[in-house]
């Protein structure tokens, strides 16, 4: 990788392609750097690991937008698009403690070890089932056709979402991270459609629960039924957790947008990284053909590292006066630790532009740090794991199919994923067959 002689231009079609040489030069010159986004927002980005993994755990940069002390109209362009005028604004993203210690641990108890591993038949089967509707073909886009609906139906089948409606989930998910792609208001839209889904949905289940006529809080108590996190939320609400119609809405929102879009980008980015990396994906292919599991196991957490699908942590806002990384930053100031940047630094990463899927000493921040260190990565890394070993054992010649050069990234400041992925192979039977 070759770092720029001067201040490169961030935020370009070309930076989106490939922004390391950009983060190195920030690394190495300007590490906590101001910038307007294209949006207009005035923010700091911090690029080193040192740095990043501090800020992330400091509890003076809030994650409540109430903090910013930009204008209104710079206020609500923060965020996710669409979750203030759809009053979703009271998640895990945008709380501090003490509320945000109440939510996650209501719902941490979705994505316990225990849970997560009893979770992987059905991420199996999702991820058969997928594969079974191109293999025959001996070509697919792999994210339209594979990574986007794998963790959708997922995260819908640990909500609680009826099969009958998930579609629904689909489109409006889909519309979610074109990031601008699509007509004018549609991500606004879609987030309104879902939230009066999901509102409607925690009514029905609740009626369905029995509230008030002696629930268990435990799901194991009536035979396991209604075991989804919905549900668990309204069991929780039940029992004195407090927790409001708004606050249940936006959490099933925010598990559901963070949840799945993250796992998009993993798995396309990490299919990408292997697809042009020959090497380390034979070694890869090598290791699942002996039955180990031990090298897929550092391949995750190396493809979260080297091209996360977390470009940028969410936002947060310095509540008072601070320095980071020698760079003093006014309250009221938005900051974003710029996650790819902190993952490619030399000062923590041995030859961190090198692809080492065995890497041993990997503590990355694909997933963030302190208090806010994503719920969902369990679920995301069984996930990640499921679809590398089926793809490169059922389909082992798969090979990308078109330039790399031409593949284009969405749109979107916070995410970092592929708009397509053209792959062919050699056709295989579906297991249905």
């Amino acid at each position: 990788m070759t770092e720029p002689a001067a201040m490169p231009e961030l935020f370009t079609w070309e930076f989106a392609t490939d922004p390391y040489p950009a983060y190195a030069w920030l690394r190495e010159h300007s590490p906590v750097h101001r910038t307007t986004l294209p949006s207009g927002v005035e923010a700091w980005l911090v690029t080193r690991y040192a740095d990043a993994r501090e800020a992330l755990a400091d509890p003076r940069l809030s994650k409540n937008p109430v903090h910013h002390a930009g204008s209104p109209g710079a206020r609500g362009k923060t965020g996710i698009p669409g979750e203030r005028s759809a009053d979703l604004m009271t998640h895990l993203l945008n709380i501090d403690p003490p509320d945000h210690t109440r939510l996650r641990r209501l719902v941490s108890k979705a994505f316990t070890p225990r849970r997560v591993a009893g979770f992987g038949p059905r991420v199996q089967q999702l991820t058969d089932r997928f594969v079974d509707g191109f293999a025959e073909r001996g070509e697919a886009d792999l994210i339209h056709e594979f990574a986007f609906p794998l963790p959708i139906y997922a995260i819908c089948d640990l909500l609680g979402v009826p099969p009958e409606d998930q579609d629904d989930f689909r489109d409006w998910a889909g519309m979610m991270i074109r990031h601008g792609g699509g007509p004018r208001g549609g991500v606004a839209r879609s987030v309104k459609r879902m939230r009066a889904y999901l509102v409607e949905l925690i009514h029905r289940k609740r009626a369905e629960l029995g509230t008030g006529t002696g629930a268990s809080a435990d799901p194991a108590a009536d035979g396991g039924a209604q075991d989804d996190l919905i549900s668990g939320l309204i069991r929780a609400s039940d029992h004195g957790e407090h927790l409001t119609e708004n606050e249940a809405a936006a959490m099933a929102f925010i598990l559901l947008f963070a949840g799945f879009e993250t796992t998009v980008n993993l798995i396309g980015n990490g299919m990408h990284t292997l697809l042009t990396h020959p090497g380390p994906r034979a070694e890869l292919q090598s290791s699942l053909a002996r039955g180990e599991t031990a090298l897929l196991e550092t391949a995750v957490e190396e493809l979260l590292r080297h091209d996360g699908p977390v470009e940028l942590a969410t936002w947060r806002y310095a509540t008072t006066a601070l320095t980071v990384g020698g760079q003093r930053v006014a309250a009221g100031d938005p900051v974003l630790v710029v996650l790819a940047a902190a993952d490619r630094d030399p000062a923590r990463f041995s030859a961190p532009d090198t692809v080492n899927l065995a890497r041993a000493d990997n503590p990355h921040l694909g997933y963030g740090h302190g208090i806010h260190y994503c719920l969902g990565a369990p679920l995301a890394r069984l996930e990640a794991r499921t679809a590398l070993t089926t793809l490169l054992t059922r389909l082992p010649d798969l090979r990308l199919a078109a330039d790399p050069a031409d593949l284009r990234r969405r749109g979107g400041l916070i995410m970092r994923g592929l708009r397509t992925l053209p792959v062919a192979f050699t056709p295989s039977a579906a297991q249905g067959n």
